[in-house]
This record gives C-alpha cells, sequence and structure tokens, in this order.
C-alpha cells in the first residue's frame, strides 16, 4: 500500500508529495547462473591449454639441405630447431641425432622440413639378389649433370665395332652411391642382378656401355 504524504508549499497550501519509485530487484534464473558459471570454467581451461601448448616446446631434428633418396645421413645434413608440440606430429628429438647419423634417407628431404623416423630406414639398397659394381663414366657418358642415390638406370651394352652380331643387351641398374674425380669423369656405384653382373663388367672393360636415366629419386 502506498501513502500519499502531504507538505506545506511555500504559500502556505498543501501539496502531494509524488511516492519513491520502488525498483525490483531481478531474480537470476539457476539456468543461467549455471550457464555462466560452465562458460567460466570453460575459458579458463581453454587458456590453461594455450598456455601448456605454447610452453610445450622442445628441440627437434630439421633438414639442413637437400638429402636424395638412399643418401647416408651425416652431421651436417641437419640442425636442431625449438619447435611447439602439436598433434599428429612427431619429429625425431635433437637427443637423438647419434642415432639417426648413419641411416639412409627413405624419401628425399626438403630443407627446412622436419625429420621424422618414417623418413629414414636401415635397410641396404641392395637386394637379395643383387650386388655392387663400381662403374666409371666420363663427362659425355653421365646421362643428367648430377645423379643421386635411388636413381633408376638402364644399362644398355653396344656391339663390338668388328663384330657383325648387332644384338643389343639391356640391364636395369639402382645408384647406391656416385663419386666425382678429376676431369669431370663420375664413378657410379650400381646394385645389379647378380646374372647380369659379367656381362655388365665385360661391357664395361671394353667401354661399350651407353648410360640412361629411367627414374629420378
Amino acid at each position: 500500500m502506498t501513502v500519499a504524504t502531504t507538505r506545506t508549499s511555500p504559500g502556505g497550501v498543501d501539496a502531494p508529495v509524488t511516492p519513491p519509485k520502488i525498483v525490483r530487484q531481478r531474480r537470476m534464473r539457476p539456468g543461467l547462473l549455471g550457464l555462466a558459471v560452465l562458460l567460466i570454467a570453460l575459458g579458463g581451461l581453454g587458456s590453461a591449454f594455450a598456455i601448456t601448448s605454447v610452453r610445450a616446446t622442445g628441440s627437434y631434428l630439421a633438414v639442413a639441405r637437400d638429402v636424395p633418396v638412399g643418401t647416408v645421413l651425416s652431421a651436417d645434413d641437419l640442425t636442431t630447431v625449438q619447435v611447439a608440440g602439436g598433434q599428429g606430429i612427431s619429429p625425431v628429438p635433437a637427443s637423438q641425432l647419434d642415432q639417426v647419423i648413419g641411416l639412409r634417407a627413405a624419401v628425399a628431404l626438403v630443407p627446412g622440413s622436419l625429420l621424422t623416423p618414417a623418413q629414414l630406414t636401415n635397410e641396404p639398397m641392395i637386394g637379395p639378389d643383387q650386388q655392387q659394381i663400381a662403374l666409371g663414366l666420363q663427362p659425355d657418358q653421365v646421362p643428367a649433370r648430377q645423379l643421386h642415390p635411388g636413381d633408376t638406370l638402364l644399362l644398355v651394352g653396344t656391339p663390338a665395332r668388328e663384330s657383325r652380331d648387332s644384338a643389343v643387351t639391356r640391364f636395369e641398374a639402382t645408384v647406391i652411391d656416385v663419386a666425382a674425380v678429376e676431369r669431370g669423369n663420375v664413378i657410379v656405384y650400381l646394385a645389379l642382378a647378380v646374372r647380369d653382373v659379367p656381362a655388365v663388367v665385360v661391357l664395361a672393360a671394353e667401354n661399350r656401355i651407353a648410360v640412361v636415366l629411367t627414374t629420378a629419386a
């Protein structure tokens, strides 16, 4: 119940006094209050997760220069970087450098990329039915400016000049390693099928081999 009071005006006449307004307090619904608490809690967890992710950094191995497939890794091929941890990434820790050196690159490694275990192998490039031979090539016999381990070559045996037999023989080989020597000559170390080794050795001794690059690693 509202009671109106009066006051005396300067002229002596009683005037009604406006009663004060009563402001009703809003009640917080329990559902809204629970939602607000939940959002605050989730926000705090999100911030904590973000801070944890930023702080979860470590030293990992990265590729310092181009490494062709099949190449034996050395310390000069790798560098150490600081990287924040993340899902789906499994780089090799820098502490495992000594374990990585001496392994072969299973794929071509690109500078600036993180090194992962799937990119490495300790399997030899020589198969169970293969043998390794060395083939000396002059500059005009090399089929590319640079051969890399893992390149597939086709060795073509040319017939002898005094022979009337025009048959051409072909052998598939895989590059294991390459070494440059003086005057631009190149020694290519090849993995070759055991059955083809004697014929290729004879052709190489007679300088009757042409080399074709069929697949680059």
